[in-house]
């Protein structure tokens, strides 16, 4: 009989490994958790705001869960802007607008999973 459950995974803060993004200012991306480390359902990612730092407007064809990990900036959904702190946490389904600003001089961050699905990112501004 085959086993099909993944094996479990530790990952340490000082493995992660994050890149630029190149579609906005001052944000950086590290995978905690993907495809390579065998997630059967969803990726977890970090993103990180700097001071600063611009997300444009976009849309992404999957939803987003997020908790705000550090800091404090804000962040556009649809029609309504959103002052967030750390502890806060987001849903931005599939096809929604948003964006964020971090105008504060601290870092901030956010945790975001992600279904495994096709992610197409439709740049609006």
């Amino acid at each position: 009989m085959t086993d099909t459950h993944p094996a479990p995974q530790l990952r340490r803060a000082e493995d992660i490994e994050y890149e630029t993004v190149e579609l906005a200012d001052g944000l950086k991306k590290g995978i905690l958790l993907g495809d390579e480390h065998g997630t059967p359902n969803f990726n977890m990612r970090r993103f990180v705001l700097e001071p600063g730092a611009r997300v444009p407007h976009h849309t992404n064809e999957v939803e987003h869960e997020q908790y705000v990990v550090e800091g404090e900036y804000l962040v556009g959904i649809d029609d309504d802007t959103y002052s967030v702190s750390a502890g806060d946490s987001l849903l931005i389904p599939a096809g929604v607008e948003h964006w964020y600003h971090n105008d504060s001089d601290e870092q901030g961050s956010f945790l975001c999973l992600v279904p495994k699905a096709a992610d197409d990112i439709t740049l609006l501004e």
